[in-house]
């Protein structure tokens, strides 16, 4: 198995979660936040949604599937376009709301596919391509992929987690 193929794997591991995850629950279950201040299903999925597509589409030197298809318009949200939910404060997390799953997992497919083409060919020399100098050392592709796809699984698994408090309310 290559470098990529794995980068691929993990990043489908990510998709698997997140379409678990949010699967069948409605617009109000997405919104419902765990004490009333907790993150959302539906913010955990578009917040790893958009860090990965805002770093992939960095990183690649591309456009983020955000705006350039639209997904800004879908969702609606009175949010800035470049925000990605980093630092979002309990207010903010509050306006997350999403009409149905199937938005959230939309753009989470878009997003996937895209990176799946752009990480799919790679070779194992392109992985030491410098794409942050912001940091000491500079950051690395591959530095950075697998740091989309650390912080990314996180918030799957959280989202995984908040579901089963709403779904398995026995389960506490």
């Amino acid at each position: 198995m290559t470098s990529a193929e794995v980068l691929v794997e993990a990043f489908g591991r990510i998709r698997d979660v997140v379409e678990a995850a949010v699967g069948g629950l409605t617009p109000e279950q997405l919104s419902a936040r765990p004490d009333g201040r907790g993150n959302s299903v539906a913010w955990l999925v578009w917040h790893l949604t958009r860090v990965q597509d805002d770093h992939v589409a960095d990183a690649f030197g591309t456009e983020q599937i955000w705006t350039s298809a639209g997904w800004y318009d879908r969702f609606a949200l009175p949010l800035d376009p470049a925000e990605t939910g980093y630092r979002h404060t309990t207010d903010e997390v509050a306006v997350l709301r999403v009409s149905s799953g199937e938005l959230l997992t939309g753009y989470h497919r878009a997003v996937h596919e895209r990176t799946v083409t752009l990480v799919g060919p790679l070779r194992d020399g392109d992985l030491g391509r410098v794409v942050d100098v912001r940091w000491d050392p500079p950051v690395t592709l591959a530095v950075r992929l697998v740091s989309v796809i650390a912080d990314d699984l996180q918030h799957a698994g959280q989202a995984a987690y908040v579901r089963g408090l709403l779904t398995e309310p026995t389960a506490r």
